[in-house]
């Protein structure tokens, strides 16, 4: 991992996913998608949220200095494969843990860029159970170039942020799906 000290969050908001808010001049994403219904289903979604596991199945390489997403939380994902995998950098700034009861609900987290990211921003995963128990996963972020290389490369670099996204929201599907009689 990177040396605390050295690394810090490089964007203007932080925090704003949170609340769904972004600074200006950021590009965003909102993707909210219903994933079930049901405690357990959230339990699993959530569960899977806060170890990780979104990244994971979405095709990324994960190391974290935590098992689980907790604030100051200092965790690398990589995208791509062997020598041209791209590592992102990122450091957990809020988290929100699952209660043990009661509707409704929500959890997860979101995690600010540092240095040696590709853009700098911010990225939140959330699993939430509404009142009448549909459960459904909110995906929201925003972010800019880091520097004129990826700017140059911003239909690339926004294409590769869509797909990312959509492996997150099937790996989401996967967790919910996980335990039902097939």
């Amino acid at each position: 991992m990177t040396d605390r000290a050295a690394a810090r969050l490089d964007y203007p908001g932080v925090g704003g996913t949170e609340q769904g808010s972004a600074p200006e001049g950021y590009g965003r994403v909102l993707e909210e998608t219903r994933l079930g219904t049901g405690l357990d289903v959230y339990r699993r979604v959530a569960d899977g949220i806060l170890a990780w596991e979104l990244q994971r199945r979405a095709g990324l390489r994960v190391r974290a200095d935590t098992p689980k997403a907790v604030p100051g939380a200092r965790v690398v994902s990589g995208f791509g494969v062997g020598p041209f995998r791209l590592p992102a950098p990122c450091q957990v700034v809020w988290v929100h843990e699952p209660t043990p009861d009661g509707v409704p609900q929500s959890a997860g987290f979101g995690y600010g860029t540092l240095p040696g990211h590709p853009a700098r921003g911010e990225e939140s995963f959330e699993v939430e159970i509404n009142s009448q128990g549909e459960v459904w996963l909110r995906i929201r972020a925003f972010s800019r170039p880091a520097n004129w290389f990826y700017a140059a490369g911003g239909v690339v670099t926004r294409a590769a942020q869509r797909y990312v996204t959509s492996r997150y929201i099937e790996g989401a599907r996967s967790l919910a799906a996980e335990g039902k009689s097939q």
